[in-house]
Order: structure tokens, then sequence, then C-alpha cells
């Protein structure tokens, strides 16, 4: 760890030479601009200006990536490479907004390359100091849940949208009943007219409360509190006064330093949904990478962080979710700091073996919606069939041989689909 830089690493596309263009970048994102100015003198850019640490070149395209770069004449080949720059710590302090303007600010509207993606990030240990980060994370999230030896199983209400207070709760009450561990809502449902949060909030946890003084079992609700700063500090006042244990925050719409002030507010776990997250990583030379996205938000105090799922509904591979969910539980200044993987998006039974294989931990979220609420023989059984998946997955017991003697897997697998060979 490097204390008196910030050190980015970057995939890049350009037809021009890449030095040229690794300068650029690091000039524009520090000392520098366009043209030479009074002022930025020698003594100046050797304090002040980022470094060019490395360049690797990858593999060379016909045609840009992006549109709008500078081709000079002649020019017929697209080279990618992956850089390394330095940023002096001192031109950014332990700030976390004005860090994003430097590693993802103006590089992105350069017309040198055509195409730049932020891959990771090495931080000094002032942000650690500065920002307590997650206040919870994953032993924390596990004690209040009531599960230690197996991954925190749960689910979404559903309609996302629609449902009544009363009926937000009858449906808590069915999964409670049933021994779910963990309830969100889903990003859609918020504080809508439909469904006011208080009036939600206290729907549910007298569902949650009785049934915890019944089971002694305490559903872990995480209730979308997104809202303004103020509203989102009066929501979380709200779960806190009525005995919830979670609160969960779109993190893209509230913005890292809403975050910041939530976290030091917060007296509960902080749920961090990532809807939005395509914007920044779905083209392979554009925006940024998990590794250094996740970085941020968990300075910033997320407890959870949603890391997609295998086989999942959207466009991502099972390579890459792998690799968040190995980012999240990777320590950044702390041995205690890591993050609560969350997988989702059209998970059920089925996936549990390879995500126990690949990524060797139950030290996660498995949140299904359909894949529990769509069960056959009901959401309590779709909840049992998804817990036999992974006692399955963790014993490396094939799931059809372990559906003979646990009817709910078995339908759970005649439901969802045929189990990958």
């Amino acid at each position: 760890m490097n204390d008196d830089a910030i050190i980015a690493r970057y995939r890049i596309e350009t037809c021009l030479p890449l030095a040229q263009v690794a300068e650029t970048i690091a000039g524009e994102q520090s000392s520098g601009t366009f043209l030479p100015v009074p002022g930025e003198t020698e003594e100046l850019k050797a304090r002040s200006r980022a470094k060019v640490l490395d360049i690797t070149p990858l593999d060379i395209a016909d045609t840009p990536t992006l549109p709008g770069g500078r081709v000079p004449k002649g020019a017929a080949k697209y080279q990618r490479a992956e850089i390394t720059l330095s940023f002096p710590v001192a031109n950014v302090g332990a700030n976390l907004p004005t860090l994003v303007a430097t590693v993802c600010g103006n590089l992105y509207e350069l017309s040198d390359h055509t195409g730049c993606k932020l891959l990771d990030l090495e931080l000094p240990r002032a942000f650690g100091e500065k920002y307590p980060g997650p206040q919870f994370g994953v032993a924390g999230t596990r004690q209040l849940a009531g599960v230690f030896d197996r991954p925190i199983i749960g689910t979404i209400i559903k309609p996302s949208v629609g449902l009544f207070p009363e009926q937000s709760a009858a449906l808590v009450r069915t999964l409670g009943e049933a021994g779910i561990d963990f309830i969100k809502d889903d990003e859609l449902m918020a504080d809508p007219p439909h469904s006011p949060l208080k009036e939600r909030v206290g729907a549910a946890m007298r569902v949650i409360n009785e049934l915890a003084d019944k089971t002694g079992k305490k559903v872990m609700y995480a209730v979308n509190i997104t809202d303004d700063l103020d509203a989102m500090m009066r929501h979380h006042d709200t779960v806190l006064a009525a005995g919830g244990t979670c609160v969960m925050v779109s993190l893209h719409s509230v913005g890292l330093p809403a975050l910041v002030e939530l976290r030091r507010r917060c007296a509960l776990p902080i749920h961090g949904h990532r809807n939005g997250w395509g914007m920044y990583c779905r083209q392979p030379l554009l925006g940024v990478e998990y590794a250094a996205w996740q970085k941020l938000w968990r300075l910033a105090g997320a407890d959870h962080l949603h890391v997609n799922g295998l086989q999942n509904k959207f466009w991502e591979p099972d390579e890459s979710v792998v690799r968040s969910i190995a980012a999240c539980r990777k320590p950044m200044f702390r041995p205690d700091d890591a993050v609560m993987p969350v997988v989702s998006s059209g998970q059920w039974g089925g996936q549990a073996p390879e995500t126990y294989r690949l990524t060797g931990t139950t030290d996660l979220m498995y949140v299904a919606g359909g894949g529990i609420m769509a069960h056959p023989m009901g959401p309590a059984a779709g909840l049992r069939g998804l817990q036999h998946a992974w006692e399955a997955a963790v014993k490396g017991v094939d799931l059809n041989e372990y559906a003979k003697t646990h009817p709910e897997l078995r339908e759970t697998i005649a439901k969802f689909g045929k189990l990958r060979g």
C-alpha cells in the first residue's frame, strides 16, 4: 500500500501512441490541461502531476469501440492496453467525491482514445482512517439474522409495486412462518402514495415481531429508504423505532456523500442495491469494473452489496460474478471490513452447487424472487427447496440425488429447469 499515492488501473483503446495517450490522461486528471498555461511550472508538475507507472499492450481492433476519437490520417488500427497511473494523494486528500472526479472524470471525454475503463484502485491508508466503512459487514449481519453456517437466504416482496401495506405484511407472514432469513423491498418500492413507508414498516414489523416472539427467529427486512437525504434519515429512524434490523438504499440514486452521511447516523446494516450498474460496466471499454466500484461504496458505509448471480437473468457472465464476490470478501484496510455479497437475479436452487464450487464460501446472501415465490407447492416449499439445494451443495451431494428424499427440491428442479451437467 502506497500512502502517498492513489493507484488507478485502466483499460484503454487508441489509434495514437500508447505512451502519448497515457500521459494525456495523467495530465488531464491532475495538473495539466489541453494547452500549457502559466503556473504549470516544472516544480508544480513534479509535485502534482499524475505519473504513468505501467503500460501493457493488449489486442488490436480494426474499428473503434466508442465514437468521436481523434484519428490521424492513415490510422487503421486501434491498440488496446492496460495502463497504471499514480495520482498524488495530496491532490485529492481523503475525499471520496473528489476521488471519483479524479479517477473517473474528464478522462472519459478525451478524444485521444476510443475506449477507457477503470479496472481497479489502490487507496492510501488516509481513506480508511477517514471513512469507517461497513458498520456490520458479514459478522454483524449474521448475528442480527441468526444465521451462521450457511448462506442467508432471502427473497424480494413481489409484485414490485402495487401491493398495499397490509398485503405486503401478509406476504411477510407467509415467508416468516416458512422460516425465511431475509426479505427486502424492491428498488422500485420506497415511499409511494399507495404504500407509504411508515405504514408499510408498521404493518410488516408487527408481523415480524410477533413471529420473533413465537419462534425466537427475527426475519431481517431490508426496508427501501431511498429518498432525499432528510427523508432517508427519517425513514431510518422509523425502521429503527419499529424494531427493524436493516435498511436498503439504491446507491446510484443517492450518491456517495448521501451514503456517507447515512452511515454516520445509521444504527442498522445498510443493504446497498446497485440498480443502474449496467451503465458503468456493460461496455468492456467504458465505465468502471466492479473491483474498483465496490471499494468506493464499501468506504462510504455499505454492509451488503449486490453482485448479480450465476446463470443470471441479465447479461453478466458467471466469471464476472465470481470476481465480484471475491472482491467483496477481500479486506481493504481492516480484517473485518469485508461486505456481504448479495447473490440475486433469477436465482433458484440449481445455481447453488456451482456458486459454492466457484466461490468456496457460504458468506453471502442468496436472494431468490420467483425461485421461492413461484414454487408449485407455494413460497414455503420454495424456501425449503432452496435450503435443501444449498445443503446438497455444501455436502457435495448431487442435487438430483438429494431431491429423491427432499420433495420440495424435486419440485424446484422440475419447475425451474434442467441442471447443468
